[in-house]
């Protein structure tokens, strides 16, 4: 079974980071809210509260198949900050494992230098920020092992992709009709 971390920091986007955790469930996925603060309890931009399963720094990065960032502010800001989501983020890129970001958060991997010659997509405002991005204004971008999304309102097909990713498309189609979702 493929499991997945994704990283949850203050202030990020509830939507954006509970979509990928209840959709890969639903998936029959494995995936792990890990809190970049040091708390388990997490509250998002606008201000609810949840619980995270484990803290960074007893994260085992080496058991995931994928990371994710979620977007949301300052939660983009807070994981962008931080030394082992960058050293992790990297890690996955180079290894070929799945980084995936939304809304802003796309912008870490910019930093990170993740994006150089890809395609990709964010929160409008941010693309300068992808560096060395092909920018696209595509709801999702796959290129590869790098998922990146658009906002909350493309949370659902990001979360979709990331299980297309690791599964098939019978997989999200049954999903997409548990949720009552359009696929494409």
């Amino acid at each position: 079974m493929n499991k997945i971390g994704i990283f949850v920091a203050e202030g990020c986007e509830e939507i954006e980071g509970l979509t990928v955790v209840d959709t890969a469930r639903r998936a029959g996925l494995e995936i792990e809210m890990i809190s970049v603060s040091g708390e388990k309890e997490v509250k998002g931009s606008h201000g609810i509260v949840f619980h995270a399963d484990t803290v960074i720094d007893q994260a085992d990065f080496g058991g995931y198949d994928g990371i994710v960032l979620p977007g949301g502010m300052p939660g983009t800001l807070k994981l962008g900050e931080n030394e082992t989501v960058n050293r992790v983020i990297k890690e996955f890129a180079e290894s070929g494992r799945l980084v995936a970001a939304i809304c802003a958060a796309p912008s870490v991997l910019g930093q990170a230098g993740i994006l150089e010659g890809r395609k990709a997509t964010c929160h409008p405002g941010f693309e300068e920020k992808l560096t060395g991005a092909d920018c696209k204004e595509e709801p999702v971008v796959v290129d590869s092992n790098v998922i990146t999304s658009r906002g909350m309102g493309t949370a659902i097909p990001f979360a979709l992709e990331i299980v297309r990713y690791f599964l098939d498309d019978a997989a999200v189609e049954k999903v997409c009709a548990g949720l009552v979702f359009q696929c494409k």
